[in-house]
């Protein structure tokens, strides 16, 4: 994006969104770092702030939907149907991958964080109401998902390579 031109993304929006990062760094920093126990700890909670941050990725297609509630189907698949549909999905793949040993855990939501970026570049397309304002959105959300991505499969591999 042009330097130049005026974000149309709000500041706050902008802040609250990389602030969402500190945990995913401030973690994958300690469970490379902290000695034992702490490092363990480290690594759990890394996992449960990534099965939120995941699940509260899926949730934002019923929050974008929910203006459809009781009225006449738009006769669109994706917000009659598949928008609620996969907006839970996040959520499950987080809830089992909390349940798994915690390195392949962390892929798992790793993985699932970029396969969700994947999918919502097309479909921001109708939640926007302007082409600047999606691709504003979208230059915030890779940054995101990336470096969220890529902070839990760090985790996990300093667990299943450093730590071993």
């Amino acid at each position: 994006m042009n330097p130049l031109i005026v974000n149309p993304i709000s500041p706050l929006v902008r802040k609250l969104g990389y602030a969402g990062l500190i945990p995913f760094i401030g973690l994958a920093l300690l469970v490379q770092l902290a000695p034992t126990p702490v490092n363990y700890l480290s690594a759990e909670s890394l996992a449960g702030y990534g099965a939120v941050i995941t699940s509260f990725m899926g949730a934002l297609h019923w929050g974008a939907n929910l203006h459809l509630l009781g009225k006449a189907p738009a006769g669109d698949r994706w917000e009659d149907r598949n928008a609620w549909i996969w907006g839970v999905i996040p959520a499950l793949v987080a809830w089992v991958a909390l349940h798994i040993y915690i390195p392949v855990g962390l892929l798992i939501l790793a993985s699932t964080l970029v396969i969700q970026r994947n999918i919502d570049q097309n479909t921001y397309q109708y939640y926007f109401s302007d082409e600047a304002t999606r691709s504003a959105f979208m230059t915030m959300r890779n940054r995101l998902t990336y470096i969220a991505a890529g902070c839990l499969t760090w985790a996990s591999l300093v667990i299943l390579f450093i730590q071993a």
